[in-house]
């Protein structure tokens, strides 16, 4: 970092230069805040990790449930939610779109990133005090097993969004530029006069106003980058204090019972399972499994890519850490054989979108907190559209390869075939032990998450020997980050859900999207295109917490089958996060690829086509979603 301050800033008669004194004041900060944010995250999340898993182990092999466990574990949960935010914030790493201001100049760039981030501190500085009015409200609240204060659990919202506050301030202590910063803070005054005086001409808009605060507002702020969450929450604040005399307590509690279901725990540990998998040398034995089988015939390792995602989406939950297992055991290989590195990329993305529905995918445990539908219904019928898909892009991949130029490998013996399967076995067991615990009812999905990554444990470290202790605190350091600005974002997402409800949109939506053309077959449609354009700006998660509660209502009046719509709503939000130039996950596997987008970006299309054509047999046909549930 030396080379961020200018030696000319320095002389030795004046010491240091007042940008030296607050870049020194900045990294000190940060330093702090690095310590003591990570290490308490990681410390979490094996707390969480273990409390689970004895938690399992005490009910069905010693049947005797820890009456306070899942209390414990819920009071632990908001925590490493709330400080895994923090840790996110400290790395750049909450979602959000970065597509346009990735391509503004140097100088533009560091405005608009002071811009955010004087966002952010106006959002956090909004319900700073609301938040610990919150605490101090929950301290007459004791719980039921451990018999103490809410008051405990709460805080986390507190201490959380300080900590951020003070993250905020130390990057602007190290980067921001004193004429940013002030331009900054006038704009955003400005803007918050323009409100105060604009509030009679709104209110006399009725309903309409919400496009001012939810799209408008909304829009403007995730286009130059700040987190979607920020972008949510500020909004929700916005319209709030303008618009009502409702107390931002409430917005905070929002916030909580958004984060509060013990079935988001899943999503901690299905993150860190992912990682695991891949550290630990299974996802390289499966992936050795199929290349076997498939891998010597004309565009082999293509149909080997998407079989290896489709199995460890299984296990991870999530398509970053799928993408990050695949693309380095597969791509060197493709590229001997003479496969194009953006050709690769196009697949990768592709099968990105397709796996979204697979379980134990992050966004169908969402989907089930947030809808009510059932987990295990969702888990049951999020096969076989991902097959669907698969078999839609497989058909692109036999047609760019019938004339096949690139080389094939040399076929496997029977006897390699076998010694392969054979290492395999073990980490193929796991998505069949994870699926069928929770399809059954032997185990709920948080349970079965903790159970997998016991078994990850354990296998790979007999079985395949090769886990480096060294890497396990990067691991859980970012199991927290990941985490937390996936739980946060479901916070926000709640609070503005629910200011949209009370503010009679949800009805009006239900009116209007009860009239469509077509009935059932219309809504689904529509639904499917508003699901894409949602899946490229807000991402799945933040697009299902938000609109999930709004739509799912309506479509049940309408007599749609609760787990087709969600089937429908993932496969089109997948397409939408993966499709350029907005998709996130796009630039996320061009990353994973070390790939230029540019170059990606004109050979993802046909995959992509092809899932469209697969989402519209989705829609068109329910029994692909619905036929293997018990009720069906």
């Amino acid at each position: 970092m030396k080379n961020d301050i200018p030696m000319t800033d320095v002389s030795p008669a004046e010491g240091l230069s007042p940008r030296q004194t607050t870049f020194r004041l900045g990294r000190a900060l940060d330093t702090g805040l690095r310590w003591l944010t990570e290490g308490s995250a990681a410390l979490l999340v094996v707390i969480e990790v273990t409390l689970l898993f004895c938690n399992v182990f005490s009910r069905y092999v010693l049947n005797q449930p820890i009456v306070w466990g899942d209390e414990l574990a819920s009071l632990l949960f908001l925590w490493l939610a709330m400080l895994g935010s923090v840790v996110a914030m400290r790395r750049g790493e909450h979602m959000r779109l970065t597509s346009f201001i990735g391509r503004l100049p140097a100088e533009k760039r560091a405005f608009v990133d002071t811009l955010g981030a004087v966002i952010v501190i106006t959002f956090i500085g909004l319900l700073f005090t609301p938040a610990w009015e919150y605490v101090s409200d929950e301290w007459i609240i004791t719980t039921a097993a451990l018999e103490i204060p809410n008051a405990f659990r709460v805080s986390a919202i507190a201490v959380g969004l300080s900590l951020m506050l003070m993250t905020c301030v130390a990057r602007l202590l190290t980067s921001a530029r004193l004429i940013d910063f002030s331009v900054s803070v006038a704009m955003l005054g400005s803007l918050a006069a323009l409100l105060w005086v604009a509030e009679g001409p709104l209110l006399l808009m009725g309903n309409w106003n919400l496009i001012v605060f939810f799209m408008i507002g909304v829009m403007a702020m995730i286009v130059i980058g700040v987190p979607i969450m920020v972008a949510f929450g500020l909004a929700t604040v916005a319209y709030l204090s303008t618009m009502t005399s409702t107390p931002l307590t409430l917005v905070v509690g929002r916030m909580d019972e958004g984060m509060a279901s013990l079935i988001l725990l899943a999503i901690p540990l299905f993150v860190f399972l992912g990682a695991l998998i891949e550290a630990m040398g299974m996802a390289r034995a499966m992936i050795r499994f199929l290349c076997s089988l498939i891998g010597h015939v004309r565009g082999g390792l293509s149909y080997v890519l998407i079989g290896a995602i489709y199995l460890i989406s299984g296990i991870s939950g999530s398509k970053a850490a799928d993408m990050a297992a695949i693309a380095p055991a597969l791509f060197p290989e493709m590229k001997k054989r003479g496969e194009d590195e953006n050709e690769l990329v196009a697949m990768l993305n592709a099968s990105g979108a397709m796996s979204e529905t697979i379980p134990p995918s992050l966004v169908l445990i969402t989907i089930g907190s947030v809808t009510g539908v059932s987990i295990s219904a969702l888990f049951t019928g999020g096969f076989m559209p991902a097959v669907v898909g698969a078999l839609a892009m497989a058909a692109v991949i036999w047609w760019k390869n019938r004339k096949g130029e690139a080389s094939t490998g040399k076929r496997a013996t029977g006897k390699e075939i076998g010694h392969s399967l054979l290492l395999a076995l073990p980490a193929l067991a796991l998505p069949f032990v994870i699926r069928t615990a929770v399809v059954e009812g032997v185990a709920t999905a948080t349970e079965v998450a903790a159970i997998g990554v016991a078994y990850t444990f354990i296998v790979g470290l007999l079985c395949y020997r090769c886990f480096d202790w060294r890497r396990l605190y990067p691991i859980l350091v970012s199991t927290a980050a990941l985490s937390g600005a996936i739980l946060i974002i479901i916070g926000s997402a709640t609070a503005m859900a629910w200011a949209l409800t009370q503010s009679g949109f949800s009805h009006q939506l239900a009116l209007v999207m009860s009239t469509v053309p077509g009935g059932a077959l219309g809504f689904l449609i529509i639904s499917a295109v508003a699901f894409i354009l949602l899946g490229s700006f807000l991402e799945g998660i933040p697009a299902i917490v938000l609109f999930g509660p709004l739509l799912f209502p309506i479509a049940k009046t309408m007599g749609i089958n609760d787990v087709h719509y969600a089937m429908v709503a993932i496969f089109a939000m997948g397409l939408g996060l993966f499709a350029p130039p907005f998709g996130v996950g796009f630039y996320a596997a061009c990353a994973i690829a070390k790939v230029d987008p540019s170059g990606a970006m004109r050979r993802v299309w046909p995959y992509l086509g092809a899932l469209v054509v697969a989402l519209g047999v989705l829609i068109a046909v329910p029994w692909i979603s619905i036929g293997f549930l018990p009720n069906a």
